[in-house]
């Protein structure tokens, strides 16, 4: 945070990559989301303070988000917005409240398959990604809750279409992408489900079954996400490296040759494992598990060098398609492919988030 600025914010690998300016990215908003929780914590005002700087560089006076494109309709994008709600409840500044109208007016839109669930990417056609649940329910729950009707019932909806389409019941595991039109190139013709399982996905849905059950109130279809989130945990759990207590890249196949123990899905794990104990949705031991994980991190893939703090074993990115990138196929061979790299905000995010949960498992 202290090396970063709304220009350039350090944890962004991607961008960093390939030099491209600054954003209403979902990478930012995965650390900015981790960074209200530290504020809510610690209670130490910077947090809060460089959260409001990140999103006023690109929220307007009148709600208008800077770089943000709602014909893209890019599930990605409307993730950013989970902390204007917070901002909103500290400032009540205007903007803040009109800002979500515009992440809103693209979900409002967004093209869904015949199911209902909306397509991940206005470039991936009739397509849904466990990556796209996080990046866009918490937030839907959110609007509704503070701004909209108090109806959860679409969210609710499509993570049940989630769980009836795309959950192995050999391996407790979710597949990362479903197409509906079972067209892409990835799929398979009978079930539309991708070949394999990515732990990062994994780890997005994780995260977005715990804060949702948090998020809607009881009587509002919370009773229905509870059943999944406890069975994922459940079944996932069974996948942790006995040693470390870390997950691999390919859950499934632990010790497979190029397979790795991977940190940003890990992480995920071992917050969504801590969240679920602390509210009473998972028993007690969950919080143990979550906690072995997390240290195992520490000790595996955290460092102290001259310039600071590391967090190796981050997967840089992994997707599926499009039509023209088929290297991105969903095979092992592809996953156990993409970078590997230090403090990107996709691993550094969750590991600061399952931090401030075993502080408010110790205090």
């Amino acid at each position: 945070m202290e090396e970063s600025t709304p220009e350039r914010t350090v944890w962004n690998m991607e961008k960093i990559r390939e030099g491209k300016q600054a954003s209403w990215n979902y990478i930012d908003g995965c650390m900015l989301t981790a960074l209200t929780e530290m504020a809510r914590i610690t209670g130490e005002e910077r947090y809060f303070a460089f959260v409001r700087e990140c999103i006023d560089h690109f929220v307007s006076g009148d709600g208008e988000i800077r770089t943000f494109k709602p014909e893209a309709n890019n599930l990605d994008d409307i993730n950013e917005g989970r902390v204007l709600f917070a901002l909103y409840g500290r400032t009540r500044d205007e903007k803040y409240r009109k800002a979500p109208e515009r992440l809103m007016a693209q979900l409002r839109q967004q093209p869904r398959t015949a199911e209902g669930n909306f397509w991940h990417k206005q470039i991936y056609p009739n397509q849904v990604w466990l990556d796209g649940i996080y990046m866009a329910q918490p937030f839907y729950a959110l609007y509704e809750k503070h701004f909209g009707d108090g109806d959860f019932s679409d969210t609710v909806g499509q993570i049940q279409t989630v769980r009836a389409k795309m959950f192995s019941k050999d391996k407790g595991l979710y597949f990362h992408g479903y197409d509906a039109s079972r067209s892409a190139f990835w799929a398979d013709p009978e079930t539309g489900c991708s070949r394999n399982f990515w732990l990062r996905s994994l780890g997005w849905f994780a995260v977005a079954l715990a804060d949702l059950t948090e998020i809607l109130p009881d009587g509002a279809g919370k009773d229905k996400l509870v059943p999944i989130f406890t069975e994922l945990m459940a079944s996932v759990g069974r996948y942790a490296d006995p040693d470390t207590g870390l997950y691999w890249q390919v859950p499934d196949q632990g010790g497979r040759e190029g397979n790795y123990l991977e940190t940003s899905g890990s992480a995920m794990m071992a917050y969504a494992m801590l969240k679920g104990a602390r509210l009473g949705l998972l028993e007690k031991g969950y919080a143990a598990k979550g906690q072995k994980t997390f240290h195992g991190i520490v000790e595996k893939y955290l460092s102290v060098t001259e310039t600071g703090l590391n967090l190796g074993g981050i997967c840089l990115v992994a997707g599926l398609g499009p039509e023209n990138n088929r290297r991105r196929d969903g095979s092992y061979e592809y996953y156990i492919s993409e970078p590997v790299v230090e403090n990107d905000a996709k691993g550094v995010a969750p590991f600061v988030l399952a931090y401030t949960e075993v502080k408010r498992l110790r205090s």
